[in-house]
């Protein structure tokens, strides 16, 4: 399928608002991600197989953040428990829309709940897997960790958070080699100089990255027994927590 291309900071703007997830973006979201996020679709795809690993029959699956369904395809596919449903979750309501319509083209069987709110008002119960995808991120800082505990609390003794994020690091050079080595992944997938600085711009104090060792101090403190990065590339990781 042929999604249309993100041009949306393509010519100059005279104004950058913040960045935001609304029907323009929806348009273009699956041409954005695949060509910003380096290791997208290998991310995706994992998650569809650490789903199959550890979902539990009885339970309950949630993708918070879920923007198009991505990651709730991926579950929806691999889950072989019985009686599983997933719950997606995102506070766009034009996300949530072009996610419904995604959902009805689809064949998978386990059941999908789509709710547009705002993960903090969810009551997560009876959870053997819950996902993140590049959505802790969006939220301030003084709110993560009450969010991890709450997940930590929902969830079933086995259970597993996914937690994906564009990370920082504590070295400057590192950091800033990091940046770099991201912006030439953008180049090289067709996005120009003034793209790249518009939506950086455009990102600037919406989307606010913490090193690893702050996400594996907040997973920790929130009662997780282990959790440690599976997947990196540049500044983008996704670790898993797991429930003992």
């Amino acid at each position: 399928m042929t999604h249309p291309k993100d041009d949306i900071y393509a010519t100059p703007l005279p104004e950058l608002s913040r960045f935001r997830f609304d029907h323009t973006v929806v348009n273009v979201f699956p041409d954005m991600i695949k060509r910003s996020v380096p290791g997208y679709t290998t991310i995706i795809s994992m998650i569809g197989d650490l789903a199959e690993r550890y979902a539990q029959a009885d339970s309950t699956c949630y993708d918070l953040g879920c923007s198009l369904g991505a990651a709730t395809l991926a579950m929806r596919h691999r889950i072989r428990a019985a009686n599983c449903t997933i719950v997606a979750v995102d506070n766009s309501q034009a996300m949530i829309e072009r996610a419904q319509q995604v959902m009805q083209a689809d064949s998978g069987e386990v059941p999908v709940r789509l709710l547009c709110n705002d993960l903090q008002a969810v009551d997560l119960q009876n959870a053997s897997v819950v996902v993140l995808n590049f959505t802790l991120q969006f939220i301030a800082l003084a709110e993560r960790q009450a969010i991890l505990e709450k997940i930590y609390r929902g969830l079933r003794p086995g259970g597993v958070l996914i937690l994906s994020e564009k990370v920082a690091f504590e070295d400057a050079p590192h950091h800033e080699l990091m940046i770099e080595l991201h912006h030439n992944f953008k180049r090289t997938n067709g996005y120009s100089d003034l793209e790249i600085a518009q939506k950086r711009t455009a990102l600037e104090n919406v989307l606010i990255p913490e090193t690893l060792e702050a996400h594996r101090k907040r997973l920790k403190a929130a009662g997780f027994a282990s959790s440690d990065v599976w997947f990196q590339c540049f500044n983008f990781a996704s670790l898993i927590a797991i429930k003992a």
